[in-house]
């Protein structure tokens, strides 16, 4: 891969940090204490308010490459929808189509980000991100870009008494936040920005997402 196709930190600094508030929002999450999957409710209420909606290539991991994950998984809301459309870079979609969507990137360990541009007040754009080649997690994870991307309001904690240390988890997380050190995880809650990728694999079921405090 050439250089030039990868993010450098002064790019990422002035022309997307600068430019626009990136949040993750968690999918197909259980919450401890609640005796239910919230699955796709957090999504829904962002992509219900849009009058349209639009799927089309995402932009870091077509430039990049640094993944095979799915590149068909960025969502345009209202009039970025309408401007993507008419670009043809972009097609209208179904809510029922969106909400597809996000399930297929969830499965293959995406994390969900809204982005807000300055002075607008609703999101313009729902991606499926990677730290490997999204604009965003590249400044948080790669460069330490503490602006980069707003932590949910979510939290993931672990139960030490059903961990079996089976290293899913860890190899899920696009913030580093798992790791296994001496057979064991350790979980450090300050990189947890709480999108729920781990939760929807752990075979015993050993991770829930509390509200961040």
């Amino acid at each position: 891969m050439s250089e030039q196709k990868d993010w450098t930190k002064e790019e990422i600094e002035k022309e997307y940090v600068g430019e626009m508030i990136a949040v993750t929002v968690p999918v197909n999450v259980h919450l401890q204490g609640k005796q239910r999957i919230l699955g796709l409710a957090e999504m829904k209420d962002i992509l219900k308010e849009a009058r349209l909606i639009s799927v089309g290539e995402c932009g870091c991991r077509s430039r990049v490459k640094m993944c095979d994950a799915p590149e068909d998984v960025c969502l345009g809301l209202d009039e970025k929808a309408e401007e993507e459309i008419k670009r043809g870079s972009a097609r209208r979609v179904s809510l029922e189509k969106a909400l597809e969507v996000l399930e297929r990137s969830h499965d293959a360990g995406l994390v969900h980000i809204a982005y807000t541009f300055k002075d607008d007040e609703k999101p313009r754009y729902v991606c499926s991100c990677c730290s490997c080649c999204c604009h965003s997690m590249s400044g948080l994870v790669r460069f330490g870009i503490p602006d980069a991307v707003v932590a949910s309001k979510y939290v993931a904690i672990n139960s030490s008494e059903t961990c079996i240390n089976c290293n899913t988890c860890t190899e899920r997380c696009q913030f580093k936040a798992r790791q296994i050190k001496n057979g064991e995880m350790v979980f450090d809650h300050k990189r947890c920005f709480g999108c729920g990728v781990c939760t929807g694999t752990c075979p015993t079921n050993s991770i829930s997402l509390v509200k961040r405090k």
